[in-house]
């Protein structure tokens, strides 16, 4: 188990706050997770760390939102979430965590600046579809970061807050417990890991109970402004993280 103290300062914070985006409270905000926890040690090992409290963390979100998800887009999107994550496993040993950070975090950013410019982007096809899903699986295997991307895809459609969440819910669910497979082949669940992701645990629904709370007395369209508010903040903070470490 880890025990440096410097490590707990920026993992108790990363894991709440990770917990209050899987609730719904503004699905983006675990994108500062990993960056965070990587103050203090390798992202790929945060990220292992972080990956069995995502899993339970998803069992408390689906629970409360499961009903809303939309499954046709889950159909749609998982696929490609698999060819990511798959694409990923392979680079996974090739391409730095700072390398992902930077591409993720510009694009967010781009993505950003259109919205704020010239409106939501209009851009849901099955094209889109394709693209954002294999990249959300691409950065959720790298660095936990897959909900930029797919906010890129989802926020455009406008759906009702409690089916956004829901439908991220499920995804991010299944995508997880897809990722458990890569992150156990390439032996990143080591004692100190687990027990460290252990300690950690009980802040998880913690965090999602937050989130629920947090989104039940939030109106539609504040929901929608703090996604796009911490898609700007998360895409930022991914760029400058990739470039002042590189």
């Amino acid at each position: 188990m880890i025990t440096d103290l410097y490590f707990y300062l920026a993992a108790i914070p990363a894991v709440l706050v990770y917990g209050i985006g899987k609730g719904g409270f503004g699905g983006g905000l675990g994108v500062i997770a990993v960056p965070l926890m990587a103050l203090t040690m390798p992202p790929f090992q945060a990220a292992s760390i972080l990956l069995p409290i995502l899993c339970v963390m998803d069992i408390f979100a689906v629970k409360h939102h499961y009903r809303n998800c939309h499954y046709q887009e889950i159909r749609s999107m998982l696929p490609w979430a698999i060819i990511g994550i798959v694409i990923a496993s392979m680079i996974m040993g090739l391409v730095s965590g700072k390398m992902v950070e930077i591409s993720i975090g510009a694009v967010s950013l781009l993505f950003c600046l259109q919205y704020y410019c010239l409106g939501p982007s209009k851009n849901t096809g099955k094209l889109a579809c394709a693209f954002w899903s294999t990249l959300s699986g691409i950065s959720s295997t790298m660095i936990h970061a897959g909900g930029g991307p797919i906010s890129i895809y989802m926020l455009p459609k406008k759906f009702n807050k409690m089916v956004l969440v829901g439908t991220m819910a499920v995804f991010f669910a299944i995508m997880n417990i897809i990722k458990l497979i890569p992150y156990t082949y390439f032996g990143q669940f080591d004692s100190q890991n687990l027990m460290t992701s252990l300690v950690l645990l009980p802040l998880a629904p913690v965090g999602v109970k937050l989130g629920v709370y947090l989104l039940q007395i939030a109106s539609q369209q504040q929901v929608y402004r703090i996604c796009y508010l911490l898609l700007l903040i998360s895409g930022a903070k991914l760029l400058y993280s990739g470039l002042m470490n590189g």
